[in-house]
């Protein structure tokens, strides 16, 4: 019943007058996009272009191929069909050939059509005249061309109204030119459509908007080498890219404290030794035992090293440097150096060393210490006894 009902709309479509009102099928479904593709080019002076649509069938939207053709009369110029959003469906407004060109949706087919009239020729005498910016010549000899810039409004949308729609509105132009004389679609054009609803490449649940028949360079050939096949849409300008800025929440404290300069690394003090293992030259003299008098007073005091000099105390090396707010302490002169040997001592008679002097030691029984007899006599072994004065 369903494909009883499309056939009946599509033949009323064809006889019917396209000023009449629009024909609709009730589609809720809004057209897909319209692909992007390449013009082919021109297969002899005094063809048209007629820029390809979307059209419905049983099975859903597919693509009716964009082509050249040949105008039904000398002055003629096609006005493209469009969808509109029109009482909670989708209408399909037909085609026609007029002596000017009326409104179409606001849809920008290209080629020529971008949305108001056609920039892509015009009649000149009896003679079409062609837009050399928006018409593929091929290898065609066209005498009669000018040229003119088209601006072109990119836009893929394929219908008026509706949501996402084309929002345009006829001009005052425009409305004038739907009452004109019009002319239905050529035997040819009616073919191509004929054609593509016949062929399952052309669906758009098969193509998803990519038909391999984007155009043809004439109504009827989908084979040979005027077929033109549609293109992936041009990504639009990469974006900058921007900063990592790292997310803090609110709340992190720790995160949100501004960050605190921390001042240079002070210059260490110039005597503050660098390594803990000082430089040979800053190592203390070794100690050195005293000569033999004997030696001293055959020979003489022995030399000094050339190196030899006399230096301050030095720091330990564990030494902690001091506060700069604190303030210094004097320090204490460095002790007076004992003056070098400049005599030999006499020679001494030998005799046994004498022993050191014992330690004071408090009695009760003495008043004082005295001085051990020289040598020492040795002690009487008797039994203790207690001492008494």
């Amino acid at each position: 019943m369903r494909r009883f009902r499309f056939i009946i709309g599509l033949l009323v479509a064809l006889v019917i007058s396209p000023v009449a009102e629009a024909q609709i099928i009730n589609i809720t479904i809004a057209p897909p996009e319209l692909p992007v593709y390449v013009q082919p080019p021109l297969p002899a002076p005094g063809y048209i272009w007629t820029p390809g649509y979307w059209a419905y069938g049983p099975d859903g939207y597919y693509w009716v191929p964009g082509t050249w053709v040949e105008p039904p009369a000398v002055g003629l110029l096609w006005t493209p069909g469009y969808w509109a959003w029109r009482d909670g469906v989708y209408a399909w407004n037909a085609g026609y050939w007029g002596p000017r060109v009326g409104f179409y949706g606001g849809v920008n087919y290209g080629f020529g059509y971008a949305g108001v009239g056609y920039e892509g020729g015009h009649w000149d005498n009896g003679v079409l005249a062609y837009n050399r910016t928006v018409n593929n010549f091929g290898g065609v000899n066209v005498t009669n061309v000018y040229s003119k810039t088209v601006i072109n409004n990119v836009t893929r949308v394929s219908f008026n109204g509706g949501s996402g729609g084309i929002t345009t509105q006829p001009t005052a132009q425009e409305r004038v030119a739907a009452q004109d004389h019009h002319v239905a679609p050529a035997p040819a054009q009616i073919q191509q459509q004929h054609l593509a609803s016949t062929n399952r490449a052309l669906l758009a649940s098969e193509n998803h908007g990519r038909p391999a028949i984007a155009a043809t360079a004439k109504p009827g050939e989908f084979t040979g080498k005027g077929i033109v096949a549609a293109r992936e849409a041009k990504p639009g300008p990469a974006p900058l890219p921007q900063p990592v800025v790292p997310k803090v929440p609110a709340n992190n404290a720790v995160a949100n404290k501004p960050l605190e300069s921390k001042p240079a690394a002070a210059t260490p003090p110039a005597n503050k030794p660098v390594a803990n293992n000082p430089p040979a030259a800053n190592k203390p003299l070794e100690n050195r035992a005293p000569a033999d008098p004997e030696h001293i007073a055959a020979h003489g005091a022995l030399p000094k090293p050339p190196n030899a000099m006399v230096r301050p105390e030095a720091k330990p090396l564990n030494a902690t440097a001091k506060p700069a707010n604190v303030a210094a302490k004097p320090v204490a002169a460095p002790p007076t150096p004992k003056p070098a040997a400049v005599a030999a001592a006499p020679k001494l008679p030998q005799h046994p060393p004498v022993a050191a002097a014992p330690r004071q030691v408090a009695a009760a029984s003495h008043s004082a210490p005295h001085r051990a007899p020289h040598p020492p006599a040795a002690k009487p072994n008797v039994s203790p006894h207690k001492e008494t004065h």
